[in-house]
């Protein structure tokens, strides 16, 4: 949209201003993600010196496309869990199954969630859903309030253009409460957030951020891990403290690697005996085969018309890689002899993003690599993707004491809480051989014209 693409080109040229090139400002903006931690593995999350925009219109069939989206997916999910056959094409492991079939004490499979989009001018495309480690929740507030104090931000909001967030992180907790409400809970309760990694009284995850904004707004909040948990007397503990919610951060699958299915956490929630966010029928979504089943007109025959519109819309066609055949359009494929001779068009995904395997772009690999690919997809979980049209964009890069412009790939990622977007962040990667490398995230603010 001109309206952006001017609004970019003259905050860029804001960068050329003599007191902006003693990049002072910079570094302090860097001191001040360090100072409240805004880090990811002991890495800042954001390298970039400009927030991404993102006009009133977008912001709109963002907001419409993305809602609309994630209640047919509900329905899609209850559709896969009443279907062996469904199920089966997610790929998952029989104690995932066993554990989602298990009724969660709430209506909604995935109580908060962030989706995976791309914005570009007029178009959107919506190509993943992430329930179980949704990345960027307890950064997107803080790192918008940063950029908004910026004194570049400033003098470039004393011109023509008005800028403001888009979301507010309460609504996350309120999503919580709201289930722990309908799971039967009448008290004021206590959360543990759950995940792998940093050890108690680290601050080094987003999980204790996350952790800080509930203490905050009156929830009594730990970050622990699973093998801190206890069960008995019908109380899931860590030590000393009593849980009520499980915040969920780590997938089922990396639970059982270490765990097995008497692990006190599973046997709470079998017993309803704890009220999970996410609960563990969410892990359907995560799978990137879930998008098999809804871009399937087979599945969704039964869906009205306007939910299949908007399917073919905003969801690129995805399938399982598997030797078969399949629908492309109004075309019968073979669909490994379709993966190799339409390389330009497609990406190759893990379905399950745990990160130890990476992700394949045909058309920035030469024939044999893709074979090479294909050939890997086939042995392990792969989905096979129409390539979404990544927005391309200058960012002012600041790493190493330098800033540097730089093109990247910009995907938006829409933050949704009981079914509503309540924001958004935006993630900036390069790529090199078909590779994506991530750089950071940025705050997405709302630009409007003042004229």
């Amino acid at each position: 949209m001109a309206q952006l693409g001017e609004a970019i080109a003259r905050y860029h040229k804001l960068l050329e201003q003599p007191r902006y090139c003693d990049l002072a400002w910079a570094e302090g903006l860097q001191e001040q993600m360090r100072t409240q931690h805004l880090t990811d593995s002991g890495r800042l999350v954001s390298s970039v010196l400009r927030p991404q925009f993102i006009s009133r219109r977008q912001l709109e069939t963002l907001t419409r496309v993305t809602e609309h989206l994630n209640s047919i997916i509900d329905r899609i999910e209850t559709l896969a869990l009443s279907s062996p056959s469904l199920l089966d094409r997610l790929q998952m492991l029989p104690a995932e199954k066993m554990l989602a079939a298990i009724p969660s004490g709430y209506s909604r499979f995935s109580v908060t969630s962030r989706m995976d989009a791309q914005v570009q001018n007029g178009s959107l495309s919506l190509g993943g859903f992430d329930p179980c480690k949704p990345k960027a929740f307890a950064y997107s507030d803080p790192l918008a309030d940063l950029f908004l104090s910026l004194p570049i931000v400033k003098e470039f909001k004393r011109g023509r253009y008005a800028l403001s967030k888009i979301g507010r992180m309460k609504h996350l907790l309120a999503a919580v409460l709201q289930a722990w409400k309908e799971f039967g809970g009448s008290h004021q309760p206590t959360i543990a957030i759950v995940e792998f990694g940093n050890q108690p009284g680290s601050d080094l995850s987003e999980g204790h951020l996350l952790s800080e904004l509930f203490n905050r707004a009156g929830s009594l909040t730990r970050v622990v891990t699973p093998d801190q948990l206890e069960y008995s007397k019908g109380k899931l503990r860590a030590r000393d403290f009593e849980i009520d919610i499980v915040f969920r951060r780590l997938l089922t699958r990396e639970l059982l690697v270490h765990f097995d299915l008497s692990h006190p956490l599973l046997l709470a929630y079998r017993n309803r005996a704890v009220c999970v966010v996410n609960n563990f029928r969410s892990e359907v979504t995560q799978r990137r085969a879930l998008f098999d089943l809804v871009t399937d007109e087979s599945v969704t025959a039964s869906l009205s018309f306007s939910d299949r519109r908007l399917i073919r819309s905003f969801v690129p066609w995805t399938r399982v890689v598997s030797r078969k055949r399949t629908r492309y359009k109004d075309q019968d494929v073979d669909l490994p002899e379709f993966i190799r001779h339409t390389r330009e068009q497609l990406v190759l995904r893990p379905n399950d993003d745990t990160g130890d395997r990476r992700v394949f772009v045909g058309a920035e690999m030469n024939s044999s690599a893709w074979e090479n690919a294909l050939h890997l997809a086939l042995k392990t979980p792969y989905v096979v993707q129409e390539r979404l049209s990544f927005a391309r964009e200058l960012f002012p890069v600041y790493q190493y004491g330098e800033l540097q412009m730089k093109e990247v790939e910009v995907s938006v990622h829409p933050h949704v809480f009981s079914g509503r977007m309540h924001g958004a962040s935006a993630a900036l990667q390069t790529s090199s051989d078909g590779c994506p490398a991530p750089l950071g995230i940025a705050p997405v603010l709302l630009l409007e014209d003042n004229n």
